[in-house]
Parts: C-alpha cells; sequence; structure tokens
C-alpha cells in the first residue's frame, strides 16, 4: 500500500517535471485539443486588425476575405517558425504568433493616404529592422527600460479605442453609423464578454471575447446585419498568393512602421520572458529572447511578401501557458498547424469577415482598453520620480495632442501626416529620446546576457 503511495507520487512529480519542459510532448490526445484551445484564444484577435484596416480603405469584401485568409496562413508559419525553430531563428518556447494590434493605429493613415502596397513594404522594411534588434538584442536592451515600454504599450491602448468606438457605431463610413441596432448588439457583446471574463474560472474564462462574439453573432443575424454572400462566392481552397499586393517603398512610411517595429521588440521580450517564467519556472535565456525577436522580424518581413500585417507573440496565450501549467512548445506547434491549414481555405475567412463591425466593437473595445490597462500595470513598477513623469507626461501629450489636432500639420506631406496622425511613432519617439538624454537613466538588469 505504502509502495503504490510512493510510486503515485513519484509518478505524478515525473508528470509535473514533464509539464514545465518546454521539450516535452504530451499524447496526442492531450496535445491536441491543448493546441486548438490556443488557436481559439487567439483566433478573433488575429484577424480583427486586419478587418479593422480593410474598413479603413473601404475594402471590397472578396479583399477583405483575402486578407483574413492570409491573416491566418501567416500566423501559423509564424507561430511553427517560432515554437520548432529554424537555425538561430524562434524562441522554441510555446509561443503563439498572430497579427499585431500595435501597428494599426501607425497602418491606417499609410492605407489610407498611400495605399495598401505602401503599407506592405514598410512593414517588410519594418520586420528586417526588428529581426536586427533580435541579432543585437544584448546591445539595444538599454533603448527599452520598463518607463518606455510602459508607456508604449499604454498609447496603444489609448489611441486604438476611437478606432474601436467606431466599430460600435458600425463600422468607418458605414451608412446608418450610430443607429440603435448597433450600439444595443455592441453593448450585448460587451456585457457578455466581461461577465464571462470576470464571473467564471478556468478555460470558460478565457474564452469571454468568443464567446460574447458569437452570441452577439447570433443575435445580429435575424437583425439584418449579417450577408453571408461573401462565403457563397469564395472558394473552397486556395494556395497562398505572395505579392499579390505588392511591396512600394515610400520613404515617410517606413520611417513610421521602422520606429514602431524597434518599439514593439520590447513587447515581444516581455511576453517570451512571460512564456518561459509562467510555464517553465524559469529565466529565458539569451538565445531565446535573440531568436524569438528575430522570428517576431522575419515572420513580419514574411508577412508582407504573402500579403499580411506585422506579426508579434500573442499575450493572452502567455496567459493560457501559465493557466494551464503546460510549457510544452509542440503543444502550441499543433495550434500553428491548424492556423496554416484555416488559411488554405477562403471559405473559413468569408465566414470571419460576415461577423458585424458593431459585433466586434463590443469586443474589441475591452481588448484595447486591457492593453491600456496592461500599460499602467507596467508603470506601476516603475519609479515615478520628476524625470519618468516627465517622460510619461511629455510623450502622453505628445502623441494625443499631434492626433487630436491634424490642422497643426496640414501642409506637410502625405507620409509625414501619416506618421503624426499615428500619435503612436511621435509619442515613442519622445519616450525613447527623453530616456537617452534626462539624467538619472534606468538601470536595465540583463540578466544572463
Amino acid at each position: 500500500m505504502e509502495e503504490k503511495t510512493v510510486s503515485g507520487i513519484l509518478s505524478h512529480e515525473h508528470t509535473k517535471a514533464h509539464l514545465t519542459d518546454v521539450n516535452y510532448m504530451p499524447p496526442l490526445f492531450e496535445a491536441v485539443p491543448l493546441g486548438i484551445q490556443h488557436v481559439l484564444a487567439m483566433f478573433v484577435g488575429n484577424v480583427t486588425p486586419a478587418l479593422i484596416i480593410a474598413s479603413a480603405i473601404d475594402a471590397p469584401d472578396e479583399m477583405r476575405v483575402f486578407l483574413v485568409q492570409a491573416a491566418m496562413f501567416v500566423a501559423g508559419v509564424a507561430t511553427l517558425v517560432q515554437t520548432l525553430g529554424l537555425g538561430p531563428i524562434g524562441a522554441k518556447v510555446p509561443i503563439v504568433m498572430g497579427t499585431s494590434f500595435g501597428f494599426v493605429p501607425v497602418i491606417i493613415p499609410i492605407a489610407q493616404t498611400s495605399g495598401l502596397p505602401a503599407v506592405m513594404g514598410a512593414c517588410f522594411v519594418g520586420g528586417l529592422a526588428m529581426a536586427l534588434v533580435g541579432f543585437f538584442i544584448r546591445h539595444v536592451r538599454f533603448l527599452f527600460p520598463a518607463v518606455v515600454t510602459g508607456t508604449f504599450v499604454l498609447l496603444i491602448g489609448i489611441i486604438l479605442l476611437p478606432v474601436g468606438f467606431a466599430y460600435v457605431g458600425g463600422g468607418f463610413g458605414a451608412p446608418d453609423f450610430g443607429a440603435p441596432r448597433h450600439l444595443w448588439v455592441a453593448f450585448l457583446v460587451f456585457c457578455i464578454t466581461v461577465g464571462i471574463n470576470q464571473f467564471t474560472k478556468g478555460f470558460l474564462s478565457e474564452m469571454g471575447v468568443l464567446l460574447g462574439i458569437v452570441v452577439g453573432y447570433l443575435v445580429a443575424i435575424p437583425l439584418g446585419m449579417v450577408n453571408f454572400s461573401s462565403v457563397g462566392t469564395a472558394s473552397w481552397v486556395a494556395l497562398p498568393q505572395p505579392f499579390a499586393i505588392g511591396l512600394e517603398f515610400v520613404p515617410v512610411a517606413i520611417i513610421g512602421v521602422v520606429v514602431m517595429s524597434v518599439v514593439t521588440s520590447a513587447e515581444s521580450i516581455g511576453d517570451i520572458a512571460g512564456t518561459v517564467i509562467g510555464g517553465a519556472n524559469r529565466q529565458p535565456t539569451s538565445k531565446e529572447l535573440s531568436g524569438g525577436v528575430m522570428a517576431d522580424g522575419l515572420a513580419s518581413s514574411f508577412a508582407a511578401i504573402f500579403n499580411a500585417f506585422p506579426q508579434i507573440s500573442f499575450s493572452q496565450n502567455v496567459g493560457l501557458v501559465a493557466l494551464t501549467g503546460v510549457a510544452s512548445r509542440y503543444v502550441v506547434a499543433i495550434g500553428g498547424g491548424f492556423l496554416l491549414i484555416a488559411g488554405l481555405f477562403p471559405k473559413v475567412g468569408a465566414f470571419v469577415t460576415t461577423i458585424p463591425n458593431a459585433v466586434l466593437g463590443g469586443a474589441v473595445i475591452i481588448m484595447f482598453g486591457m492593453i491600456a490597462s496592461a500599460g499602467i500595470k507596467m508603470l506601476s513598477l516603475v519609479d515615478l520620480n520628476k524625470r519618468n513623469m516627465i517622460i510619461i507626461g511629455v510623450s502622453v501629450a505628445v502623441a494625443i495632442g499631434l492626433r487630436g489636432q491634424p490642422a497643426l500639420y496640414e501642409n506637410a506631406s502625405a507620409g509625414v501626416k501619416a506618421m503624426l496622425e499615428s500619435g503612436l511613432i511621435p509619442g515613442a519617439i519622445a519616450a525613447i529620446v527623453l530616456n537617452l538624454i534626462l539624467p538619472g537613466k534606468e538601470v536595465i538588469d540583463h540578466g544572463d546576457e
């Protein structure tokens, strides 16, 4: 009896050790549903930036379907590279990749003034810049202390919120913008999402956004807000089409996206560290951080070639790794395989594009608000002395002020306008420069570097 007990304890401890090993492969009957769960947790967040950008430029339905399909395919490829590795590229930890929300405020004005080919060209160069940051990571981390990264994340959330509320009203340019049916459906999705997130536990709590959108979608159908015509006309199977949108290299657009890419490297570093600490109970190695950021950058360049937007590690999946306690990179790789396969079937993308803007709006305003909250949380760990308060205050003032008063630079070139209108680029530049020139610079712990 005693021997059984001891054996049981040893077996349990052995299993627990395996679960925190990034190189452990669980049995397929466990690994497959765990991988699908990762896809479900990030699916909406992955395709929503493409839908927002398409709506901002009033893209036709077939273009929306195409962009969603590209987003799924590229996220799948990027996740496989990040988890399984390609030489020195990839963190080889359970990181889920997807389309970055952070670039949306920068991309929209570029797309509206210079077109999608200029966006793709800028994103291609920006991805290479991020890859360089990953390669030289130990030499450039001084640019991203907590006061800079926290301010950056806060600004992303604040600047994206007006976009979210445009969706609540029915989307950019909607003829019935602000109609009661849009507002009520968005409010329903908002309430369901918050309710599930706050009043349930475990996996169900993680699925609040998805469940809110599903209920909102079902309610929107009898209200005449869902149009299935794009699903009927979409092909069943289609191979990826590199350079279908094309690449145009507009200097000012490139500058804005490159700055954004360099600053976003800090988010990637944080997500890799959070995944390894929360799942494997250890600090990330320099090799993992370098490979992970390089994978983010090269995946973003790959995305531009295959008609998708910049890629980044998904924070919600970092939390899911900690929640499940399963740190296996192969579980996440299985999820990446599902994403890649979904990207080969245009009807899947077409179905996603039938989700009404108001339904997405009820969910994304929460997601954008949570991004701002994450920035506040990061800043709460910073010593809010006179120096750091100046960095935060001036950066927010520059970002929000310039974005709110476009008449100040109405005579500037289209490219400069796009960069200033984003708000995020001038705000990020202000944070980085002030951190470098003001006395009392924060010292970053480089750990094992």
